[in-house]
Parts: C-alpha cells; sequence; structure tokens
C-alpha cells in the first residue's frame, strides 16, 4: 500500500493530518495512459482557482496541470517520473511528467485544442509547490476522484494531533 500524506501547519508545527492510502498502478505504458484518460475525465471547475475558471469554460484542460501531474505522479507505482515545468505562451507555468525522454502531460490538449503546443523545450526539473513540497489538497481530491470512479478502495483519513494531557 502507498501512502500519500499532507501535513498542514500553524505556527511551524504539525496541525493537521491528511493520508491517502492506496495500491498504486503499475507503471507501463497502457496503464499510465489509461490513468492519464480517467484524471482527464475527473477535471471539474472546482479544483480550479478563480483565475483560471474564465478561459477554462471554453478550454477545460486549461488552469489543471499542477493538480492532474500531481496526481498522476503519486497514483502510479514508479520512482521514475520527474515533475517538469516550463513557462507557455500565456508567460504561465506548465507542468507534466517525464520519463528520460517520454513526456506524461494529461492537459496537453489545452494547448494543441488552441494551435499551440506545450512548453516542453524549456521545461526544467521542478520541485512541487508549496511548503515541504507536500502534495496539494486539489491533488489528494483528485486522486479520491479516479479510485472512486474505477471502484478502487482507498483509506482517507484527517488527524489532528493531540495536545496537553
Amino acid at each position: 500500500m502507498k501512502e500519500v500524506v499532507r501535513h498542514s501547519y500553524k505556527d511551524g508545527e504539525i496541525s493537521e493530518t491528511r493520508t491517502l492510502g492506496f495500491f498504486p498502478f503499475s507503471y507501463e505504458p497502457a496503464m499510465i495512459h489509461a490513468i492519464s484518460k480517467i484524471i482527464a475525465e475527473q477535471l471539474t471547475p472546482d479544483l480550479l482557482t478563480k483565475k483560471y475558471r474564465e478561459e477554462n469554460a471554453t478550454n477545460p484542460m486549461f488552469g489543471h496541470c499542477y493538480h492532474s501531474t500531481q496526481a498522476l505522479f503519486y497514483l502510479m507505482d514508479t520512482d521514475k517520473l520527474i515533475p517538469m515545468s516550463g513557462i507557455d505562451y500565456r508567460n504561465d507555468t506548465h507542468w507534466w511528467l517525464q520519463d528520460g525522454e517520454k513526456i506524461h502531460d494529461v492537459t496537453a490538449d489545452q494547448y494543441y485544442s488552441v494551435g499551440q503546443v506545450p512548453p516542453y523545450a524549456t521545461g526544467k526539473k521542478t520541485a512541487w509547490y508549496g511548503w515541504k513540497q507536500r502534495p496539494h489538497q486539489r491533488s489528494l481530491k483528485l486522486m479520491m476522484r479516479v479510485l472512486d470512479s474505477i471502484k478502487i478502495p482507498y483509506c482517507y483519513e484527517t488527524l489532528t494531533p493531540q495536545t496537553g494531557p
């Protein structure tokens, strides 16, 4: 079983821990393609910050690259996937995964659908956003949607540390 853990902090101390436990998917071409497709099917505007929603209304993959990339990264059973990012024609950061020369980009169609290309040529290995590189809550939510959609059991729990005697 794989566990993806997200701590929340208050005053530098862990105030809450969310843990998603599941059996990851085998890292093979057919499976990564299938899981990427399921992730794409689960992308909805509620996963977006407000600044991405207007363009997302006409370009459904727009704004979803980070959490879909992070979800795919954690759902697969491998340590070969490298988070990558590059600056696109809008001057926005785009995210995808790479294994050597092989690119895995759930939201690449946000570019092709408007006659553009993803910024792979300028991409570089990039650490996840956020303090301590923790998984984003939107990524966890998306992962649970994926697992629910194909009826894969998982365990999700939120724990708050006990204080005092």
